[in-house]
């Protein structure tokens, strides 16, 4: 049985919050020595506690801090080819423990200002008490932000969409329009074309249809619920927004790219 199938079946069997939480430890055990070799070469280095570390990227202190500022970068060079990031309110949108988003006033103008949001609580504790710079807030699974009406004037989500319902994508899609400006650019990545190869046959059938293709039977919002994004689907949820980049990286040997979609507000 090969990886994709044994997931399947612990999904279907109720199994993989467990199976999650055993490859968590088996991460945490797998990379002891580089994490104590990051701690002792980095020893004023703020690290969230290990399991928030694991639920945003993979239990690895330096592809949490390095890896995080590197995408940090990545992300800035790609909004800079849309908007002008001088004086600007900037939000990351399912922030975790901040692994993007704390690099971010070390990176941009000092004129900027950050925010971060998350329904995880022990991310918005540990990100509220340890990054000063940033200003954390609670959200629920349901889509309500605490910020007045165009208030951002950029918003990025990196694979949050990959674990919400459909209802929730266009419930939470209308909610960051509601809080971006007008003419404010969002920044989002899903999971596209690339990951057909990781369907089942049933699935493949809904993701050739358009319509998006949602691993549930988990709690809703958590790594393991899973969805698929055709670009039929995304073009939709974009109705109201100018699509200025739709990119689609290659896979790689053990990377595969999720789609970047990068819009904008009308004015």
């Amino acid at each position: 049985m090969n990886k994709q199938k044994l997931s399947n079946t612990l999904r279907k069997l109720g199994f993989l919050h467990l199976a999650d939480k055993a490859r968590f430890y088996q991460q945490l055990l797998k990379n002891k020595k580089k994490n104590d070799r990051f701690l002792k070469n980095h020893p004023n280095v703020k690290l969230p506690p290990d399991y928030l570390i694991y639920e945003s990227h993979e239990m690895n202190y330096e592809k949490y801090y390095m890896g995080g500022k590197k995408t940090a970068e990545w992300l800035v060079n790609h909004l800079k080819r849309h908007t002008d990031l001088k004086n600007k309110k900037i939000l990351d949108w399912g922030c975790g423990p901040a692994r993007i988003i704390r690099h971010l006033p070390t990176i941009l103008p000092s004129d900027c200002s950050f925010y971060g949001s998350d329904y995880n609580p022990l991310s918005i504790a540990w990100n509220a008490k340890n990054l000063p710079k940033i200003d954390f807030n609670l959200n629920t699974l349901e889509a309500q932000l605490p910020y007045p009406n165009a208030h951002m004037d950029v918003i990025y989500s990196l694979s949050v969409f990959t674990h919400l319902s459909e209802r929730l994508h266009f419930e939470w899609f209308a909610e960051l329009y509601r809080v971006l400006r007008p003419g404010g650019i969002m920044f989002i990545t899903t999971s596209g074309n690339n990951y057909v190869p990781l369907l089942t046959e049933n699935e493949r059938e809904i993701y050739d249809q358009g319509a998006l293709v949602a691993r549930g039977q988990v709690k809703e919002g958590h790594r393991i619920y899973t969805t698929f994004h055709p670009q039929e689907f995304m073009k939709k949820l974009f109705s109201n927004v100018t699509i200025l980049e739709h990119i689609e990286t290659p896979p790689q040997a053990g990377w595969i790219p999720q789609d970047i979609w990068i819009v904008r507000k009308p004015l």
